[in-house]
């Protein structure tokens, strides 16, 4: 009898299972509507829906926590369900980028085979994601047509098909592609190449409070979206008599993202539906902090109180510092070995007590890179001489271009910034680099690269951003050799290739060790590990000579130290190296957070 009824229990819930799936992931719709006005109106699930977001991978809890509604993604990472799943969550919606191929990066967009698989990609990624209740709007590319005129039709034309094709597959969300700004041939080539295409996204900066005017002089018809806004870009502003872009401090640039947005986006309803900030987080792009809503380990700057307050109507109730001045008591251009000093005037709004941390770094090899290199800043040491909450006292290096940071921080997540380049002239001398440094760790600055490739190379592989079981963080470094007898190994260099003939190295005082993790596929091979290799017979020698001779890996990760007490630190060209010898059979060798201390 007992069973009897369990059968017509099961029987009951059964259409409940059936529907399940659509219960867990239902699609909810997205469309677009133009008022008797002639306005556009996006809607989400019949409700009118404006977007006030970021992009970036800061927290999305403190995003939601602020007051925005959206935030963006360039690509489709392996990550992209959990974040659908936070924005869900959290009240989010999510604009899901595919990204396109960039012709500067070696795509061609008259090759059939190329497209294909782009298409044939994006197919996938939109299957796979579609029904998902936080998606959005789909985003075909990022700046995929580069930063010319944008006028090839095969370009547009691949855009159209994508876009067909998406619209065919979810009918319930929209699809747009995203420009660098309005120029060239970009909105006349999305009005006459993309009918499918229902919204331009446009990255901004500067140019925001004059996009609405702009947009419609070039006949602009199509809402828009500003998926990146912030202070004007580097390619927007100044530069000293030495080349570099003077930076706006976090306060200035607070009230110009509350300014642009309200001026940019808000001001423009009915053809602008909305605007994403840029970047919840933080990038290193031409100086430390030019974008960065945030700093490397979380702490706010004053664009997301500037933000919150547009977000949400009202200011949070705990504000970042203010940089009220910052300046230097002197000329920006000086020689080796002269003094500085530096004035800060900063304050908390709400009386709190400020700390204040200052550095000097290296500068940018190329201030237009768009943020596609890897560039991060260097920290150098001995230069502070002096240092309070008012000011700073700096002894010159050797010559080069510089910068001096300053960070303020309340002690309740609040932060401010602010850099003043200068110049240094008379001659180069190795620069002293602050302590601890990373030869490869994730997310730190790296100034060697592993370019000297020794012995029988040509057998041996790297993958520089491995996945597999990093030591710590997201990503080590792998190296596949196969089967030889031969010797192989790598070194660390700066500059890359170079190995002794011209300038370089640096003085690294003051370490006592160098500190790695390895680990092998299988474990027991045999390995040296070891920092400085060009001897006195060059010109520009390493004054560092330290190994581990015969380490024997295991498949776990182990961690290891070289000594350095005694060495000669003051110029290290070669930080680190390994060498193998063959052993028949294919070894594979992972490396991480590998570090002077």
């Amino acid at each position: 009898m007992m069973k009897k009824t369990a059968s017509k229990r099961w029987l009951a819930l059964l259409p409940l299972l059936l529907l399940a799936p659509a219960l867990i992931a239902q699609a909810v719709p997205v469309e677009l509507v133009r008022r008797p006005d002639n306005q556009w109106q996006l809607l989400r699930g019949g409700q009118p829906y404006y977007v006030m977001g970021a992009g970036g991978a800061g927290s999305k809890e403190l995003l939601a926590a602020c007051g925005a509604n959206t935030f963006r993604t360039w690509g489709v990472g392996p990550d992209l369900s959990q974040q659908l799943d936070e924005a869900q969550a959290l009240g989010l919606t999510v604009i899901v980028g595919h990204w396109l191929g960039h012709e500067r990066h070696g795509f061609d967009y008259h090759d059939s085979l190329m497209v294909a698989e782009q298409m044939a990609r994006v197919r996938r990624d939109v299957l796979a994601y579609k029904d998902h209740p936080a998606v959005l709007i789909w985003a075909l590319g990022n700046e995929m047509e580069g930063i010319g005129e944008a006028d090839d039709p095969a370009l547009w034309t691949h855009i159209q098909q994508l876009a067909a094709m998406v619209k065919e597959l979810d009918p319930h969300h929209l699809t747009m592609t995203v420009t660098a700004d309005i120029g060239g041939k970009r909105v006349e080539s999305v009005h006459q190449f993309c009918p499918d295409i229902d919204i331009l996204g446009v990255n901004t900066y500067g140019g925001l409070p004059s996009l609405l005017r702009r947009y419609k002089e070039l006949g602009g018809t199509k809402p828009y979206l500003v998926t990146e806004f912030g202070p004007p870009g580097v390619w927007e502003t100044g530069r000293t008599s030495f080349g570099a872009p003077p930076e706006l401090t976090s306060t200035q640039k607070a009230a110009l993202y509350k300014e642009y947005f309200l001026q940019g986006c808000l001001a423009a309803r009915g053809l602008c539906l909305g605007g994403c900030a840029f970047i919840w987080g933080s990038k290193p792009e031409a100086t430390a902090t030019w974008f960065g809503m945030l700093l490397p380990n979380g702490e706010k700057l004053g664009a997301v109180d500037a933000m919150t307050e547009v977000w949400s109507g009202k200011a949070p109730a705990n504000l970042c510092p203010q940089i009220a001045s910052f300046h230097l008591l002197g000329p920006d251009v000086l020689r080796a070995g002269d003094t500085l000093q530096v004035a800060l005037e900063a304050f908390d709004p709400e009386g709190a007590e400020l700390k204040v941390d200052w550095q000097v770094c290296t500068e940018a090899p190329d201030y237009m890179s768009f943020g596609e290199t890897c560039w991060q800043p260097l920290e150098l040491g001995g230069v502070i001489v002096n240092s309070s909450s008012a000011g700073a006292e700096l002894a010159m290096p050797g010559a080069g271009i510089y910068r001096l940071y300053v960070y303020v921080y309340d002690g309740s997540g609040g932060a401010a910034t602010a850099n003043i380049p200068f110049q240094v002239t008379g001659e180069p001398s190795v620069l002293r680099l602050q302590l601890p440094l990373a030869v490869y760790a994730d997310g730190e600055s790296q100034p060697w690269a592993p370019s000297g490739w020794m012995g029988n190379y040509q057998a041996l592989s790297m993958d520089a951003e491995s996945r597999v079981a990093p030591h710590s963080g997201e990503t080590c470094l792998k190296f596949h050799y196969q089967p030889s007898q031969d010797w192989v190994g790598v070194a660390w260099q700066d500059p890359p290739n170079n190995w002794g003939d011209d300038p370089g190295g640096y003085d690294l005082g003051g370490t006592r060790q160098l500190s790695f993790w390895a680990r092998s596929e299988y474990g027991g091979e045999v390995v040296d590990f070891g920092a400085g290799l060009i001897g006195s017979d060059s010109p520009y020698p390493d004054t560092v000579f330290a190994k581990l001779e015969d380490v024997k890996l295991s498949s776990e990760w182990k961690h290891y130290r070289i000594s350095l007490k005694g060495q000669d630190l003051s110029r290290v060209r070669t930080p680190f190296y390994f060498t193998l010898a063959g052993q028949g059979r294919s070894i594979t060798l992972y490396l991480d957070d590998i570090r002077f201390e």
